[in-house]
């Protein structure tokens, strides 16, 4: 009479490291891409800048929306990774938080909010977990910084983001990459004025993440 197995469980295999390779590479080309051209660029002029066949974008990415989704998502992840480097830094908070700013412009992650149009999904809980660390850790960056004395209190963690993302948005479809050398300059004049003690009242209020988002 036969007896029993135990089923042996299934492993999982791990992916081609060249696999790897070209899923990075792609995410990377039309991160460049979409900041370059915009949001509707064609995927085969992706595919071509990331060295790949259309079948391999297609094979990572069955559609445009999951491909802006992993770059949304990947840049909002090095966002964040920003945050945790300044929150690391044990001398001045202020500089963690400069520090943060000028990384995050780096990632021009405002010039991926055009293509979050209707029909993105922006409540995908990729993009809802990679949102929610970002905003977590750019509220501790700058709380340390108004625990020090050196942040004015009366600026929100929406302030900030909106400022970053205005100066930081490149006009798609220009010769965008010429204005970077204006960025930072203008990024840390804003940063002057976000010193306490502040020098003037801000008319209104503080804008917070959850007024941002419903901005």
């Amino acid at each position: 009479m036969p007896t029993a197995t135990t089923p042996v469980a299934r492993k999982v295999p791990r992916p081609r490291a060249d696999a790897v390779r070209n899923r990075e590479r792609i995410v990377t080309a039309a991160r460049e891409m979409f900041v370059e051209h915009g949001p509707d660029v064609p995927l085969d002029e992706i595919a071509r800048r990331a060295g790949v066949g259309n079948a391999t974008v297609y094979r990572n990415f069955p559609d445009r929306e999951a491909l802006v989704r992993e770059v949304v998502c990947s840049v909002m992840d090095r966002t964040a990774e920003a945050a945790e480097v300044a929150l690391a830094e044990t001398g001045d908070a202020f500089a963690a938080l400069e520090h943060f700013v000028h990384a995050a412009a780096v990632e021009r992650i405002s010039a991926l909010c055009p293509m979050i149009a209707s029909s993105f999904d922006k409540h995908h809980p990729d993009l809802e977990a990679s949102r929610e660390r970002v905003e977590q850790l750019v509220e501790e960056v700058m709380g340390r910084a108004v625990a020090a004395g050196q942040l004015r209190p009366d600026v929100g963690v929406g302030d900030l983001m909106i400022v970053v993302a205005q100066l930081s948005r490149p006009p798609a479809g220009t010769d965008c990459l010429r204005g970077d050398r204006f960025v930072h300059r203008h990024l840390q004049l804003f940063l002057d004025g976000l010193r306490a003690p502040a020098r003037s009242a801000l008319p209104g209020t503080a804008v917070t993440i959850k007024e941002l988002r419903d901005s």
